[in-house]
């Protein structure tokens, strides 16, 4: 399994987060299981094949990270998301840009390119072009504003 098919399972267990009464550890022992990835396998490509222990370290590192910094990603989405409501922003949006941000500010061996390309093609598979121009372009001014490197 590759970084951005680990990444798109991230986001997926970012998103979920909002909607279980589990804590990140506790979602992550969930769902990082072989029966679980077996029955989401037909309906998404991603799930495929169990992650290894590099992909899923990532994995658990990434969904604790949102899950710890959940509210100040938020309020760096809400800052930067000019001419939206916080409310209209859809929550699969919302998940793919936390966790791009996450990546920037707190995952330094990420490059700051690839967090925000990554992010920009798993929107591509769930949002629509307007929604997918919109998060290129409160991620590329987060990063010009507030990333620890740039």
């Amino acid at each position: 399994m590759i970084r951005n098919v680990a990444r798109e399972i991230a986001m997926h267990l970012s998103y979920e987060l909002s909607f279980t009464d589990l804590n990140a550890k506790e979602l992550l022992d969930q769902r990082l299981s072989q029966d679980r990835f077996s029955s989401l396998a037909p309906e998404y490509e991603a799930y495929g094949k169990l992650p290894g222990p590099s992909q899923r370290d990532y994995i658990r590192k990434a969904v604790q990270g949102v899950a710890l910094h959940g509210y100040e990603l938020d309020q760096y989405i809400e800052k930067y998301a000019k001419g939206w409501r916080f409310e209209r922003i859809p929550l699969v949006a919302g998940a793919i840009m936390r966790l791009a941000m996450y990546e920037i500010l707190y995952m330094p061996e990420i490059p700051n390119g690839a967090a925000i390309n990554e992010a920009v093609e798993i929107a591509k598979k769930y949002e629509s072009p307007e929604v997918v121009r919109f998060i290129n372009g409160i991620l590329g001014t987060f990063l010009r504003s507030e990333s620890p490197e740039e």
